[in-house]
This record gives C-alpha cells, structure tokens and sequence, in this order.
C-alpha cells in the first residue's frame, strides 16, 4: 500500500491542510496552519514537515491558484515558490494541482452546513485543501497512477 498524500491551500496567511486515507480513496481535513506574516514561512514549512513524518506521508499535492482566464497571477507566483520549498525540505515530490474554485466550494458547503459566518473562517482553509485533494484523488481513481500528473494542470 502507498503511503498517504498530503493536500494544501496555499494563502497569504494560513495553510489549509488535509490528508488521504492509507487507501488514498478520501480526503480529510487535518487543520489551518496560522502565521502572521506571509514571509515568516520557517515554522509552517517545520509543521508540515511534522505531519509528513508522522503520518507517512509520499506525495504533497499543493492547490495552484489560475486566474478564471488560465493565466498565472501573483498568488500562483507566491505558490510556485512555496512548492520549491517544499520540495528542498520534504524531498518529496510536489504536484500543483488547479485549485480554482476550491475555496468558492468550500464556502458554499459551510454555508449550506449552517455554519455561523464568525466560524466559518475557522474551517474554510482546511476544507479548501480537503476539495483540493479529493479532486486529485479522484482523478488517480479515473487515470490509475501510471498516469499520475505532474505539475499544474492545463
């Protein structure tokens, strides 16, 4: 069995993170890593690295903010850097995958879970990376892993 893959939602402030199954089926939200400056990158990059150690995790998969219109904005420059250093950290493989639309998603489900709008940001982060995961998930269980993709999508 492969081990675990570990979901992202990369912003400015907080990292949303999830985590598949040992089956790599599903994905669940793990919790919304904080920081004060989007610069101060030193102890989120030291409490992934934690979670990949402790959950035996192999393959990081890091939402990649498009632009609606498919070009690349600053955000996706700022993740771009983020998966470098991920990947100098982890040595693990880093796939960018489209996260358009993934916070959109997971607002609408909150709201339509009546989450109050004050606790909603608590769990908006986490959920995004969960949506994230599961969108590459599922596309492992259409494509079989020999066609895993690399990069960002088209």
């Amino acid at each position: 069995m492969a081990g675990r893959i570990i979901g992202l939602d990369y912003g400015s402030k907080t990292v949303g993170v999830a985590l598949s199954d040992p089956f790599r089926l599903t994905a669940q939200a793990v919790e919304t890593i904080k920081r004060k400056d989007e610069n101060k990158l030193r102890q989120t990059l030291a409490r992934i690295e934690e979670i990949i150690k402790n959950e035996g995790v192999e393959l990081i998969v890091l939402g990649y903010p498009k632009n609606m219109n498919n070009t690349i904005g600053d955000r996706a420059i700022k993740t771009g850097a983020f998966a470098d250093s991920l990947k100098r950290r982890t040595g693990l493989e880093v796939v960018l995958w489209d996260e358009r639309m993934s916070t959109i998603s997971a607002q609408r489900t909150l709201i339509e879970g009546d989450v109050r709008r004050e606790n909603r940001k608590t769990y908006v982060d986490a959920l995004a990376a969960v949506f994230i995961l599961q969108g590459y998930l599922d596309y492992l269980s259409m494509h079989g892993p020999q066609d895993e993709p690399s990069g960002a999508p088209e």
